[in-house]
Order: C-alpha cells, then sequence, then structure tokens
C-alpha cells in the first residue's frame, strides 16, 4: 500500500497534480483511489489499511454515492412509519444541505476529516441549532449504509456540533412563560369560543398538536382526568403521540372540568369527536388557533409587548407555565409537584429534558434559614 503524488499535464499544457492511494485490497484485488489533498490520501489509507485487515473493506468503485444511500435511508424511514412532517423534514436536509455538499461523493471515500470539513461548512452556513440536526442525519445514513453493508463504517461518528446550551437563556416568568395574572387574564378576555382551549391549554400542559387532536372519549369529566393518546400533525393527520411517554393521564382541576363540561354543550359536532375541532367539524389549524384564539386574547387582556403586539406568539408559553404552576410552591399557588411526576405530566421522554429546560425553576432547599437551623444543629455557632 502505498500513496504517491501524480503529476501530469492537459491537452491544454495545463499541470495538474493529485494523491493516489494505491493498495491491494481482502480478495488480493489491485485497487486505486484519487484524492485532491494529501490528508484525505494519508487517512483513506490508514482506514483501508484497518478494513482490509478486517475483511470488510468497499473499494472507491463499488460504493454507492452519499445521495444513494440517502435515498435508501429515507426510504427506510418512510417504511417504518415516521410522520409525514418528520420525513420530510429529514429529507430537506439531504436536498438542502447534505447532497449539495457530499452528494456526489462516494461513501468508501468519506475520511473524518472530510466529514469535519463539512461539519464546519454547515457551522458557517447555518445557524449552531440546524448544523446540529443535519449533521446527525448525515450519521443516520451512514449508520443504515453500515447496517446494509454499503460501506465498512461512519467517518462521522466522531464528528460532533456541540448544543452550546449555555449561550441559550433559561425560560424566564414574564418573558417566555406567562405570570399567574396574566393566565387569568387572558382566560376571562377570551371568547367563549376559544375559552376552553385556552383553558386545557394552560392547566394540562397540552401540546398545540395534542390538543388539535384530544378526542371526547379520553376526556372523563367523572373521574377528573384527560387521557393523551393521539395528537394531530401541520398535515392534518391523526396518529400517536410524540414518544412513548407522550401517552399519559392528567388530572383535572375543577375548573377545567366544568370548563369543558359546559363546552361539551356548545362544541361543534365532528365526525372525529374531536374536543377542540373547527366549526365545521375538522381538525383545527395550528395558525388558526394562534391567529383566533391565542392573540385575539392576549390583545384584550393586554398582555402585550412595549409595541402593542400580542406578548406571547405561541400555544408553548401556555405549556411552560403548566410546567412552573406543577413547580412552584403551594405557598407561592403552585402545586409543588416532585420532578418525576413533571416529567410525566409533560410527557417528556426523559427526565433530563424536564431538567434541562426547567430545573432552574424548582424551589431551593438551601437558603440562609435553612443553612442557619442546619449549623445551629451541629452546634456552631457564628463569631
Amino acid at each position: 500500500m502505498s500513496v504517491r503524488r501524480r503529476v501530469w499535464k492537459t491537452k491544454s499544457g495545463e499541470s495538474r497534480a493529485a494523491w493516489v492511494v494505491a493498495y491491494a485490497d481482502q480478495a488480493g484485488t489491485q485497487r486505486i483511489a484519487t484524492f485532491a489533498k494529501k490528508r484525505d490520501a494519508e487517512a483513506y489509507e490508514a482506514q483501508v489499511q484497518t478494513e482490509v485487515r478486517a475483511g470488510v473493506h468497499t473499494a472507491v468503485g463499488a460504493s454507492i454515492t452519499v445521495t444513494e444511500a440517502a435515498e435508501g435511508w429515507l426510504r427506510r424511514v418512510e417504511l417504518e412509519g415516521r410522520e409525514r412532517i418528520t420525513v420530510n423534514t429529514y429529507r430537506g436536509h439531504v436536498v438542502l444541505h447534505i447532497a449539495p455538499r457530499l452528494g456526489h461523493e462516494r461513501l468508501a471515500r468519506l475520511t473524518a476529516p472530510r466529514i469535519e470539513a463539512f461539519r464546519d461548512d454547515l457551522l458557517r452556513a447555518l445557524s449552531r441549532p440546524m448544523a446540529r440536526k443535519v449533521l446527525i442525519t448525515l450519521k443516520a445514513i451512514l449508520r443504515d449504509a453500515m447496517r446494509r453493508g454499503t460501506v465498512a463504517q461512519n467517518v462521522a461518528t466522531s464528528v460532533r456540533i456541540d448544543s452550546n446550551k449555555r449561550h441559550q437563556p433559561k425560560l424566564e416568568v414574564g418573558r417566555d412563560i406567562p405570570t399567574p395574572d396574566e393566565i387569568r387574564r387572558i382566560v376571562q378576555a377570551a371568547t367563549d369560543r376559544w375559552r376552553p382551549l385556552l383553558v386545557v391549554a394552560a392547566f394540562t400542559g397540552l401540546r398545540a398538536s395534542e390538543l388539535r387532536g384530544l378526542h371526547w372519549d379520553d376526556v372523563n369529566l367523572k373521574r377528573g382526568e384527560l387521557r393523551v393518546r393521539q395528537r394531530a400533525d401541520c398535515y392534518l393527520a391523526i396518529g400517536k403521540p410524540k414518544s412513548r411517554a407522550g401517552e399519559r393521564t392528567i388530572p383535572l382541576g375543577p375548573f377545567v372540568i366544568n370548563t369543558l363540561r359546559a363546552w361539551k354543550l356548545a362544541c361543534p359536532r365532528s365526525e372525529r369527536e374531536l374536543v377542540f375541532p373547527t366549526n365545521s367539524g375538522r381538525i383545527s389549524h395550528h395558525k388558526s388557533i394562534i391567529r383566533s384564539a391565542l392573540i385575539p386574547a392576549q390583545l384584550a387582556a393586554s398582555v402585550v409587548t412595549v409595541n402593542g403586539r400580542a406578548k406571547y406568539p405561541g400555544l408553548h408559553a401556555l405549556r411552560h407555565f403548566y410546567a412552573s404552576w406543577c413547580i412552584n410552591r403551594k405557598v407561592d399557588g403552585g402545586l409543588e409537584l416532585p420532578a418525576k411526576v413533571v416529567q410525566a405530566r409533560l410527557g417528556h421522554s426523559s427526565i433530563v429534558m424536564t431538567l434541562d429546560t426547567y430545573g432552574h425553576l424548582f424551589p431551593r432547599g438551601d437558603d440562609g434559614a435553612e443553612l442557619a437551623a442546619a449549623e445551629r444543629a451541629l452546634g456552631l455557632q457564628a463569631t
């Protein structure tokens, strides 16, 4: 096996150069691979040596392209029954960001340095969160290619884009999370048509898709509980919640029960027996709810910015309020629930997600009075 520089002249007399890796694969067949940069050639040589020893090497000439691998992976994702919006999101990553940069390259030619350069290019062109999502999609494509045997290893495994959460501001009450007084005013100012939806959103923490897909069979007013078993996506298709943890039961307070009991009599009829359908009984559009319910209620309640616009642009603010209400101390008007219970109520797939998002809102147990009492219990006195 060798790496050498090849220099030649074109018909027009121009000098050209490339780095050539010459080697024999595990079957003894002589192979060559050509690279524009020496570092890529050396990285490929090291990769080939490992793969040939393991008997899993795929020559560049016999390898499929990144675009071909991506299409195979997308077909697999569709066959697994992933939601249409999820598949379209992945396809957007491929079409807009992966294929233009790597699509023509063969899997066997990819190296870790090449993926590092791809990562850097993404960070220059996209926001950090979007660049991270695209890189994750590429890793999934290469993992699938490994399963199919069209590439020996995932050279993107060690390439990372950290989420850089230290620069993300924590959710703040009054800025990201409505205050209890703001919620009271919003609910009171809402029209009869939309008040029930806003009440349920604020006092159950359901996601917008879960509100839009909520079925009357899943609302038990006698037992005072609500089950989340389905959701409506942006294409108005009913499906399962985002994760297994999304399927949950949430207790309802008297105010919510009475609101829903009255709403059930006035609710537009629908074939799906939806709790919050359109006036014609169809699945509500997310944007329509924002435009018709959330924003007008805030404007009527004077919950606005200095520019006179609605202070909270999305329904997720009401979910944040519910989380903070579950967390707040009872003396402050909250439920003071343990973090694990809050996780279950919100339908988070892990406690890490709950604590990363809302951990700073949990009551602190190390205030001065408690520390002083603990010191006195140890017989320590301030001097």
